[in-house]
């Protein structure tokens, strides 16, 4: 649950600090007074979103920080699965920070999380139920979603789910294989074309480049044979003159006889040695490569025409052989697919009817538990609206078969008859704002009894609800506020007595500035916001005695709840 929440520089609040009760908690204050600045600093903090506007004027940036403890099970493991812990004494605290250069800084203790991170675990730690959320209830197109939260099917939606996207993976390979013949025709023409050109080129990884390598040599063949012809020449010599091979072998002929004599001289004679063995080696490499260059002027033309039909098909269909080898067993793979399109449409329309199967089973078996789900649903909420003095209500939850989509093969919606002997008709169509409120109230109540949210907040949940309504929304929230924290904005004299603890939102001026406080109210000072609430500014002492007395009665019944 929320234990505090620490608001700095959002709007007209410069520093307030909201420290709600574990139960039921009334924000009361005058309109404007700054009361759905408190619930929009708390969606602040839950990761909604946070426009810059917000932060007060003069100031370069707003934060928001609250702490929450005891944590549910839900909120621990996420934490744990997203690398983050609670404090030593068990307790979450959050930080939300906004510059005015549009910088925002969301931390879950000290360290950093994305809003989107934090929005996911706002959902767990709080349940904000505000105008926004009305709409969305009387949203017919959300009413699928809340049967399914309610009936706790989420596994075997997920199961229908994934086959319903294996039905429309078929479906989209059924429709590229339904192309039109003449379509179908001109693709497989093209597509030969192409793979005869490639086909009859012969072509080879590699091959490209060793062509080229080879053009090079090809095209300098008589200089390079000159060059190693004069090489040749010069180690082993003409009939006019030595080589080098001979000169180096009689210096270490010479060298070698002279060593005999000074042993100082045997260093040099070895290295003369192998002088003369590495001048023989290259002679006899020269020798080798002297063969390579022996060519004829057809290999240059066939190298050349070769090049030319690399360089024709590169050209044409782009990229290298080694892409054109790649695209060959493409195409060959498409003209395969089209010629034996027949035979894999059959396979195809046989696996979409065995899908198609499987997914309607799963979805009659979803409507089955939505229906079963829907009639426990209505009377729970029957139930609720009964305790909110609507003792004639009937609801009705819908749950009609319609085509299969990515929820199954139900249509649902919620209908209404607020009075006996009145066709049930959508939420939408309800004409009183205050049974509206009740019925957002109730639904709200059942919808939300099953997870794990520790804190409820409900922002003008009041509206167009007085006298005895006004009474029995009060004794509803009593009641919900004894399993979870109950947080409320409320004008409603019968909701702010009502109250464990009553906070008071007030605006103030001071040196030509607004300011808002938050203070925790008790004894006389809450009698006299009461007295306000019911009165108006002028508080006589008959008003306040007025208050005392709803006071007294709303602890009488809050002694009496289970």
């Amino acid at each position: 649950m929320l234990l505090f929440l620490q608001i700095e520089n959002i709007a007209v609040v410069e520093r307030a600090e909201v420290e709600p009760g574990d139960r039921f908690s009334v924000l009361t204050g005058e309109t404007g007074a700054g009361k759905s600045i408190v619930i929009d600093a708390i969606n602040a903090v839950l990761g909604e979103r946070m426009p810059r506007d917000l932060i007060r004027s003069g100031e370069k940036s707003a934060t928001v920080s609250a702490c929450f403890s005891p944590l549910a099970p839900s909120v621990l493991q996420w934490l744990e699965e997203n690398g983050y812990e609670p404090d030593d004494d068990g307790s979450l605290i959050i930080r939300r920070s906004l510059s005015s250069d549009g910088r925002n800084l969301c931390r879950i203790g000290d360290r950093p999380v994305s809003v989107s991170a934090l929005k996911k675990l706002g959902a767990l730690l709080v349940n904000i139920h505000g105008q926004h959320d009305s709409g969305r209830l009387l949203d017919e197109r959300e009413h699928l979603g809340y049967l399914d939260g309610f009936a706790g099917d989420g596994e075997l939606l997920s199961k229908y789910r994934a086959v319903w996207n294996e039905l429309r993976e078929i479906r989209r390979d059924i429709e590229r294989h339904t192309l039109g013949e003449e379509e179908k025709a001109f693709r497989a023409d093209f597509l030969r074309r192409r793979i005869e050109d490639v086909e009859g080129a012969e072509l080879e990884a590699g091959e490209e480049e060793e062509l080229t390598a080879r053009r090079k040599i090809l095209q300098s063949a008589q200089k390079l044979s000159d060059a190693v012809d004069d090489s040749i020449s010069e180690l082993y010599g003409g009939e006019d003159y030595s080589g080098a091979l001979a000169l180096i072998e009689s210096a270490s002929g010479r060298i070698d006889e002279a060593a005999q004599t000074d042993a100082s001289l045997a260093e040099l004679a070895s290295k003369l040695r192998d002088l003369r063995f590495a001048a023989e080696d290259a002679a006899d490499d020269l020798r080798r490569l002297r063969g390579e260059y022996d060519f004829s002027p057809e290999e240059i033309d066939e190298v050349e025409s070769r090049l030319d039909v690399i360089n024709t098909l590169e050209h044409r269909y782009g990229g290298t052989v080694e892409t054109l080898l790649s695209d060959l067993d493409k195409w060959r793979a498409e003209l395969s697919d089209i010629e034996f399109s027949e035979e894999a449409l059959e396979e195809l329309r046989r696996r979409e009817a065995d899908t198609l199967k499987r997914a309607e089973t799963l979805a009659d078996e979803l409507g089955a538990v939505r229906r079963e789900a829907g009639v426990r649903l209505a009377e729970a909420i029957e139930r609720e609206l009964r305790e909110l003095d609507m003792p004639g209500v009937r609801f009705v939850t819908e749950v009609a078969k319609s085509a299969l989509g990515a929820d199954g093969g139900d249509g649902v919606r919620f209908l209404i008859s607020a009075n006996a002997g009145e066709e049930p008709k959508p939420l939408s169509r309800i004409a009183s704002g205050g049974e509206l409120s009740r019925i957002m109230l109730a639904m709200k109540s059942v919808l939300t009894s099953g997870d794990e949210v520790a804190t409820l907040i409900f922002d003008e949940v009041d509206s167009g609800v007085s006298g005895r309504a006004a009474q029995r929304v009060a004794e509803k929230l009593a009641k919900i506020a004894r399993s979870r924290q109950v947080l409320c904005v409320s004008h409603l004299p019968q909701l702010a007595a009502m109250a464990d603890c009553q906070l008071l939102v007030e605006k103030r001026e001071r040196n030509g500035r607004t300011f808002t406080s938050v203070t925790n109210l008790d004894g006389e000072a809450r009698e006299r916001e009461l007295a306000r609430i019911i009165g108006g500014e002028e508080v006589t002492d008959t008003i306040l005695k007025s208050a005392r007395e709803l006071i007294d009665a709303a602890d009488r019944y809050k002694r009496n709840l289970k």
